[in-house]
């Protein structure tokens, strides 16, 4: 359905400039978008290289294992319905931990294991347990947000960290929002 939306866009914008006489706008936007976004991309990709590698020490480190050892206790108090499901708890807890710490990357395949692992045998419902963890990823807490940061360096900011407790602010009320509405809905049948 996007993809119509924008293609109808593009197709709209061009029919418009030749009407008006201002294709040679349309021309100039498109080439400089394209130029732009191949600068960011590559701005962004020295960026990501280099909070990756930090993420990877904190991993060599023991960082991300000792923060999973923490939340492992607090889940199975969040998801009581799967306080048997050790093998979820442990893919959620280090998801959890890698979106934390802003490894996007390592979080996505651990948030696929964690959703295959909270899925009841033949089902195709979504159970209160998966919709929760959903709920937590999509609103989750990140102590490092690379992407923002790799972002607001590659557009050129002075200080592309300035955001961090901005985002730990924010982060944290969405999360207590989204974790709250989930907790009540969940009641609801």
């Amino acid at each position: 359905m996007l993809n119509k939306i924008w293609f109808f866009m593009i197709i709209a914008s061009v029919v418009i400039a030749v009407f008006t006489g201002r294709i040679d706008f349309v021309s100039n936007a498109v080439t400089d978008g394209a130029k732009s976004a191949v600068e960011l991309s590559i701005g962004m990709m020295g960026m990501m290289g280099l909070w990756s590698g930090i993420i990877k020490i904190a991993e060599k480190a023991g960082i991300i294992k000792s923060i999973t050892a923490k939340i492992k206790p607090i889940l199975f108090w969040i998801f009581p319905d799967e306080k048997n499901n050790n093998e979820a708890i442990e893919a959620a807890a280090m998801n959890i931990s890698a979106n934390f710490l802003g490894i996007g990357n390592a979080a996505t395949p651990l948030g696929l294991k964690t959703m295959r692992a909270l899925k009841k045998d033949g089902s195709h419902i979504a159970t209160n347990s998966m919709v929760l963890f959903v709920v937590m990823n999509t609103a989750s807490i990140q102590l490092v947000p690379t992407t923002m940061i790799a972002l607001r360096s590659a557009a050129g900011s002075a200080s592309p960290t300035a955001i961090i407790p901005a985002v730990w602010c924010t982060s944290v009320f969405s999360f207590i929002c989204a974790f709250t509405a989930e907790k009540l809905l969940e009641k609801r049948k």
